[in-house]
């Protein structure tokens, strides 16, 4: 039977190769902001240039595949080729001498991303509105295993191999991915009748428009994890420590993904989006107003929590409030609104650590998680339930 006839065979696939793509990815995350820092001296401006050059990046290239891919019908040529350019971006970030090449290879790696949308579009049209939440959360659960083992394996490659060695090490978990792609998915065209001829706004629902907005308003504040990491080393914490903060972040991650997206499908997309929401402004009011040790490490628990939870069921509710047969042009344009804003969100962060100190990024980020949360009230996703 065609994989494209098995949802449960190609769910399986793209949660395999999830897992071995955050493997690799993760043996370098933890590291990155020490390696931008410490290897190639850049300032905290610099980092926040480059997350946030990575962020926007990422959201252009999905909002182009999605589109791509709907108009061409074709999805898995963006996925499998996706994980080579990531495979070549870790390879180019081993050999960078000076931070400025490293926004070079740091556009590649999120071009890479451009996978996302068309493979998050054949989840959405195998899955049904009972199941979607739960295949996303799973997928996302897998993502998170595999950072958590490559976490974990960063911690003892650090001790016998530089950074550069451990970054091109990273590539090699990705070439798995790709291969498994190429391998065991055959391609499945978009849902619905004809050929599409392109979209427009006249075509997206009156609530997608709002749930892209809100979530763009969420994710201005959103600035990137390696400030959490900064920041707990400026707490005091040793760099080895720090670094295995990474593997607590995504083991709650990895944990609340598959639980959440689960329980999305049971009690509705909107309850469990406005945990995610409430568990990083606590998050925030932990970093700006404690410094006990044992509080730093649990607030590293619920962002993992957060995560886990919000990108799975963002995704499902995406999916849904979107044309079947524009799937992954909605999954990419939401991606991309919602990672244009990510750019400014982590390179203000770093202005604002510069000149104001390292609380300011937090109090930016709880009033727009505050706006944010606010629009969520209002907004109920399940009227645009598309069943399929």
């Amino acid at each position: 039977m065609p994989d494209s006839e098995n949802p449960k065979k190609t769910i399986r696939t793209f949660a395999t190769a999830t897992f071995f793509n955050d493997l690799g990815s993760n043996m370098f995350y933890p590291i990155w902001p020490f390696f931008v820092t410490e290897t190639l001296k850049a300032n905290m401006a610099a980092l926040g240039l480059l997350d946030g050059i990575g962020e926007g990046l990422m959201s252009l290239s999905k909002a182009f595949s999605g589109y791509l891919s709907d108009r061409i019908h074709k999805r898995k040529v963006f996925i499998w080729v996706g994980y080579l350019i990531a495979v070549l971006a870790r390879l180019g970030y081993a050999a960078a001498a000076t931070w400025q090449q490293l926004i070079v290879f740091r556009i590649l790696d999120r071009i890479g991303k451009e996978r996302s949308a068309p493979r998050d579009a054949i989840v959405a049209d195998i899955s049904t509105h009972e199941n979607r939440g739960t295949h996303f959360g799973y997928i996302r659960a897998m993502d998170h295993l595999g950072a958590l083992l490559g976490s974990l394996l960063v911690l003892v490659l650090m001790q016998f191999l530089s950074y550069r060695w451990i970054l091109a090490l990273a590539a090699l978990p990705t070439l798995v991915s790709a291969v498994l792609v190429i391998l065991l998915i055959q391609d499945r065209p978009p849902q619905g009748t004809g050929k599409s001829t392109g979209i427009s706004l006249g075509l997206l629902s009156k609530r997608f428009r709002r749930f892209v907005i809100l979530s763009a308003v969420f994710a201005l504040g959103a600035f990137s994890y390696s400030f959490l990491l900064m920041f707990a080393r400026e707490a005091g914490f040793g760099k080895t420590f720090v670094i295995a903060l990474y593997p607590l972040f995504t083991a709650a991650a990895a944990a609340s993904s598959w639980i959440f997206g689960r329980l999305s499908d049971r009690i509705g997309r909107k309850p469990v989006l406005l945990i995610s929401y409430g568990l990083w402004i606590v998050v925030c009011l932990i970093f700006l107003l404690v410094r006990s040790p044992a509080l730093l490490i649990f607030s590293f628990v619920l962002y993992g929590m957060h995560k886990g939870i919000l990108i799975p069921v963002q995704r499902t509710v995406v999916s849904e409030c979107a044309p079947s047969a524009f799937r992954a042009s909605c999954l990419g344009g939401f991606h991309m609104i919602t990672g244009l804003c990510a750019l400014p969100a982590s390179f203000v962060a770093g202005i604002l650590w510069e000149t104001l100190g390292s609380s300011a990024p937090f109090v930016l980020s709880i009033g727009f998680s505050l706006v944010a949360t606010l629009l969520l009230i209002s907004f109920n996703p399940e009227e645009t339930v598309e069943q399929s």
